[in-house]
């Protein structure tokens, strides 16, 4: 089994207001059934109001990423699963409930961490 890491950038979520509760019930809910099917490893979000700092290996600390990559925001779901299809029926679900697409990768889970 492979662990898949199923995920969205937060400007993907363009829901009306008014949805938001729906939405939020909706993923709960395949995230209720993901950990009931035994497939769930871990899920959040990153908090946007929090600034990312850039630690370097001499423990100088810079506020704010990696200036030249895209920010990293939205939400993130782990999932063990059997296969891609089944990850990829699992992504389907959670952009039904979330109103956007997914990213689907292969997340390379070190047995060591």
């Amino acid at each position: 089994m492979a662990k898949y890491l199923i995920s969205f950038p937060s400007a993907a979520m363009m829901v009306p207001d008014g949805e938001w509760a729906a939405v939020g019930r909706d993923a709960h809910a395949v995230i209720d059934e993901a950990k009931a099917a035994g497939v769930y490893v871990f899920g959040g979000g990153i908090d946007e109001n929090v600034p990312p700092a850039l630690v370097s290996a001499d423990g100088r600390v810079a506020e704010g990423g990696y200036a030249w990559a895209p920010p990293l925001d939205g939400g993130f779901t782990v999932l063990e699963l059997p296969s891609r299809e089944a990850a990829i029926t699992w992504a389907a679900r959670i952009a039904k409930a979330c109103r956007c697409d997914q990213e689907l990768r292969v997340f390379q889970f070190d047995p060591q961490s």
